[in-house]
């Protein structure tokens, strides 16, 4: 058995940056942009009244009186230029006139025909956004998972196509003669498949198109015919193997059609029998078929993998772990790093964790109520009440 740590560094050996495709910006929200885009244009691109009321020269005096000689409003500039004594009525977002370096608020003067009067107790700011305030051509936002908030910014610098990473390509196929369906009604001796919808949710919510094969049943010749469905994706993942032990038949068919097996076995729980190799142009990524031993593995394993198809640095890619106070005492641990299920409780400081209880791998009502994994390292020993120790949110 290989360690977490290990294993994670083989599964990202399997995977290497896709290449990009220019998307138009209104589809680009949630996707992957690896290189920094460039503003083509200022921001504003002139200077622009900040609030409603009156452009003006120089530092008036309250009583000060100046007449009204023209008007500007957003997308519409008065092109005079501005004198001594003399205003424009201005609107939020107007360009400032020529000649102004100040803009009064409307409930700061009082207005009788084309005069205004400066009122006693006026706001002394200038009210005038400069231009290039927010940023200026050849400015650049960093390579980034686009957010709703970037769209805005990218519109404002005048890029209306952006370069964005090709989604990934998963392909998820469960295996097993005991799984059917959600819908169908399972036999005597069957269950229901569940772990695919949550893996199909993580890949989806980490940036990836997935597809959602047919299960395949405990046969060479079924589990040949779906992978080979999944030929042209960018990551296969299986979960669950035959019913003489996890793996054996995925292994032994992917085996016969070309699989470079990177590893086999991990020194973790939940999530021992992991595998992972190359089949074709595809990594593969084998899941044990325990519900929460499939749905952690695919936290600590898959999500990576798909991080790096997409371009994300080395630093984003593995979940980083944080810092937690125990609330309860805790035995050592084995030869396996184990990740718990768990509450996080909020404090002041840091958070307090607890673990469930019940850590049995096909408890998926307990992963559901998890907000956390408290991880025990490899032979960690005990762990009293109080204890800082690592975990990861989910």
């Amino acid at each position: 058995m290989i360690s977490v740590d290990e294993a994670l560094a083989h599964c990202l050996a399997l995977v290497a940056p896709l290449p990009t495709e220019a998307v138009p910006l209104a589809q680009a929200c949630g996707r992957y942009m690896p290189q920094p885009a460039t503003a083509t244009r200022d921001q504003p691109p002139f200077a622009a009244s900040a609030m409603d009321g009156y452009a003006v020269q120089g530092d008036p005096a309250p009583g000060d009186r100046f007449t009204v000689v023209g008007e500007a409003g957003a997308g519409h500039a008065w092109h005079g230029t501005l004198g001594p004594l003399q205003t424009a009525r201005i609107f939020t977002g107007a360009p400032l006139p020529a000649g102004a370096t100040r803009v009064l608020l409307q409930e700061d003067v009082t207005r009788d025909g084309d005069i205004i009067t400066l009122s006693s107790g006026a706001d002394t700011a200038t009210h005038i956004r400069p231009a290039g305030q927010d940023f200026r051509a050849g400015d650049s936002l960093s390579p980034r998972l686009l957010r709703p908030n970037d769209l805005a910014l990218l519109a404002a610098m005048n890029i209306p196509r952006v370069a964005v990473t090709r989604r990934p390509v998963v392909a998820l196929i469960a295996t097993g003669d005991e799984l059917v369906m959600p819908g169908e009604v399972p036999g005597p001796d069957q269950i229901i498949a569940s772990n695919s919808f949550t893996l199909k949710a993580l890949a989806e919510t980490a940036g990836a198109e997935v597809r959602l094969l047919p299960i395949a049943r405990d046969t060479a010749e079924s589990l040949r015919f779906v992978l080979d469905l999944a030929a042209d994706a960018d990551v296969i993942v299986t979960t669950g193997g035959a019913s003489v032990g996890d793996h054996d038949l995925v292994a032994q068919v992917a085996q016969a059609m070309g699989l470079q097996r990177a590893f086999w076995k991990i020194a973790m729980r939940p999530g021992k029998p992991l595998m992972a190799g190359r089949l074709g142009s595809a990594a593969l990524l084998g899941l044990p078929g325990n519900p929460v031993s499939s749905i952690v593995c695919a936290h600590l394993f898959l999500v990576p993998m798909i991080r790096a198809l997409l371009g994300q640095p080395a630093e984003a890619l593995a979940p980083r772990p944080r810092t937690a106070l125990l609330t309860e005492d805790l035995p050592a641990n084995g030869p396996r790093a184990h990740y718990m299920r768990a509450t996080l409780t909020p404090t002041e400081g840091l958070p307090q964790i607890t673990p469930f209880a019940r850590q049995d791998s096909s408890l998926l009502s307990i992963l559901s109520q998890a907000d956390s994994l408290l991880i025990r390292p490899v032979q960690d020993g005990p762990r009293a009440q109080g204890s800082l120790v690592p975990y990861l949110p989910l």
